[in-house]
């Protein structure tokens, strides 16, 4: 059996952590063996079987716990919404309540709601499993349906493992062109095929999870295991998800479970008429950033709550992982808010909620005995050592952390240096600064680069001039230059990233705009909540031009297997603004200087002789054709030779 090396054997500097890592690596399994009572967490972990309204043979069985209730009723339109006796909810145990009636008292796509009465107040809620929940059109009151359709026959398996994901981000809502809230059969008509021809090979959706703002771009969640009705129904995205596996394209979602909405009616807050329940008591249970509540993770009640939530999304619609929301947040006491994580010290001791850290790591667990091949990644700010590490080697086995610090450094090279402040030496160390142990998903932007109020990089880049210049017979600098570094940008982003990459949706053409959710400020406008495909469409416009670049750059990356290696420098000159570099069978070359273009450039490469696959420059990804595509460069004395036009990007193949 092959020894797994401990993450503080590899980094020397988590060497005096040792103790801390091992009694981390303890606790974790400690909590493994009390939730799984000598069986497998997978087959321990049932709340989402055990709570939810189903049926038992003949009966109508729903199950909710509740420990501070003195009684419960199912309230409905199978009974008028009154509290009879006849839906009246019998305590089973360590604060369980159950109720059952005969199935013909309840139909399909009838509306509840439960009725809990505590000492000294009592309120409408939804239960906590609730599989689906609709919103009334008039009176914006939500309610959970019963959902009672035939099984779906799925009928494509699963696409396997993707150890370097192609990652498109969507929401389903803001997908249509049209100015409305777009839904699953839709996404599935438009978008779906051109995530296909686009190359990308894992769909990640935002927003699943049900919540009653929709300008929260989902991460205000209300009922964890509904799928938001706003954008169909339970069958249309099981197709979604079937088709998008019959075509290659695994499917993972944002789940949240770093917290929740403050709403008492629609959410977890109050539950029971207790503050803390679900949640930590007092200040500690209340998020000060964002509004929200925090999750007790040291609650077994929670962690099976939390558990049961990714075993049924993996199960009911055939998911192939998860983006786990929110990471720091959960991590640290003080959600890492206002930290600058400069010291490995904070990543242990009294500022880290172990809790949420042993949370983390058996879900981690859960999920990759339900599925091998499962894609789970961390979203993380505090850099936390060994997230994304093997448990085995003292981590928490996340798949993946996302390269957080690379779109906020594009971002601050765009925003406040000019070009010719940009240093090689510094960019070069930001896109490759990872932990040997772990794996990354970097990014030039994401959904946060677009929302409104920030810009994406597209229209930092070209602001204004989008409006005027973007056709190709415009002769306009600004959009030259900015067409130019949108290419190069994302080719350098993907040819060092750690692992994988990920694609905000549209943004791969140059979406304009933001991204504004319909809002009283708006006077609930979608005009800015939706995307414009039709550029991308049209021969005459330059968006097609960069969509065509992205496909392109994703199929070679893809092709040359260029993630399965290291990328290895070869050239840095701050001053030039050079900057070359090695990766499998390919040498990547940028000029990012502004003006000016070098011939025969010349510097050291592994030798043998190469040819130019593609470039930057080439007319039909909107260039000035000064490069020649297939043309052939052989080392001389273990060096090349090549001409490099200013804000260009190569790539040469290593042929022999």
């Amino acid at each position: 059996m092959k020894t797994v090396k401990k993450i503080y054997e590899t980094d020397p500097w988590l060497e005096p952590f040792s103790k801390a890592i091992e009694e981390r690596h303890s606790r974790i399994l400690e909590d493994r063996k009390k939730l799984s009572s000598g069986k497998t967490l997978s087959e321990s972990v049932n709340n989402h079987i055990y709570y939810p309204l189903h049926r038992e043979n003949d009966e109508w069985v729903i199950r909710e716990w509740a420990p501070s209730a003195s009684r419960m009723f199912l309230i409905g339109d199978f009974n008028n919404w009154k509290r009879t006796e006849a839906y009246s909810f019998k305590p089973v145990g360590q604060g369980n309540w159950e109720l059952r009636v005969p199935d013909f008292c309840i139909n399909d796509e009838d509306l509840y709601k439960l009725f809990i009465e505590w000492p000294g107040g009592g309120g409408e809620r939804l239960p906590a499993y609730v599989r689906r929940v609709v919103q009334d059109d008039q009176t914006k009151v939500f309610s959970a349906q019963v959902w009672d359709k035939p099984a779906y026959k799925w009928e494509n398996p699963a696409p396997g493992k993707r150890r370097h994901p192609l990652i498109y981000e969507c929401h389903i809502g803001m997908s249509s062109e049209e100015e409305k809230v777009s839904n699953f059969v839709e996404f599935r008509r438009d978008v779906l095929p051109r995530v296909q021809a686009l190359g990308y090979d894992v769909l990640q959706i935002m927003a699943l999870q049900e919540h009653p703002y929709y300008g929260s771009f989902g991460y205000q969640v209300s009922n964890f295991f509904a799928l938001s009705s706003r954008f169909g129904t339970p069958e249309e995205f099981k197709a979604l998800v079937d088709d998008a596996h019959g075509r290659g394209i695994a499917v993972i979602m944002d789940i949240v479970h770093s917290h929740s909405v403050e709403n008492v009616s629609e959410g977890l807050s109050e539950f029971d008429g207790r503050d803390d329940l679900y949640f930590y008591h007092g200040p500690q249970g209340h998020h000060p950033a964002w509004g929200s509540r925090c999750f007790d993770y040291g609650k077994d009640e929670v962690k099976y709550f939390l558990l049961s939530n990714c075993k049924y999304w993996m199960e009911e619609y055939h998911l192939d992982g998860f983006r786990f929301d929110g990471v720091t947040s959960m991590l640290y006491w003080d959600h890492g808010l206002g930290k600058d994580f400069g010291s490995y010290d904070l990543y242990f001791g009294e500022g880290v909620d172990e809790n949420a850290v042993s949370y983390l790591a058996l879900a981690n667990m859960l999920i990759h005995q339900i599925n091998p091949n499962a894609v789970t990644i961390a979203e993380d700010m505090s850099g936390m050592a060994g997230l994304a590490a093997p448990f085995e080697a003292g981590g928490l086995g996340f798949d993946f952390r996302m390269a957080m610090g690379i779109a906020d450094h594009w971002i601050k090279w765009i925003k406040e240096k000019t070009d010719d402040q940009w240093s090689m030496w510094e960019m070069w160390y930001e896109l490759t600064n990872k932990r040997s142990d772990e794996r990354t998903i970097s990014y030039a932007e994401c959904h946060d680069q677009a929302l409104v109020g920030d810009k994406t990089l597209i229209f930092r880049l070209i602001d204004k001039e989008m409006y005027f210049s973007m056709d190709k017979g415009s002769n306009n600098m600004i959009v030259d230059r900015g067409v130019a570094l949108h290419k190069m940008i994302r080719l350098v982003t993907i040819a060092t990233s750690g692992g994988g990459y990920l694609n905000f949706m549209g943004n791969e053409f140059g979406h304009p705009e933001w991204i504004d959710f319909p809002r009283e400020g708006n006077g609930w406008s979608c005009h800015y909540a939706r995307r414009q495909w039709s550029l991308a469409d049209r021969d005459d416009l330059r968006y097609k031009a960069l969509q065509d670049f992205d496909a392109r750059m994703l199929s070679y990356v893809r092709k040359e297997k260029i993630l399965d290696g290291e990328p290895c420098q070869l050239y840095v000159d701050d001053n030039a603004k050079i900057l070359i570099f090695s990766r499998e069978n390919s040498i990547f070359a940028f000029n990012f200087n502004p003006s000016a273009s070098f011939e025969n450039f010349t510097f050291g490469a592994p030798d043998g002789e190469y040819v130019m696959a593609f470039n930057s420059d080439e007319e039909c990804y909107g260039g000035f054709s000064r490069l020649q595509v297939g043309e052939k460069h052989c080392t001389v004395d273990h060096r090349l030779s090549v001409y490099l036009p200013c804000r260009c990007a190569m790539v040469l193949k290593k042929i022999k």
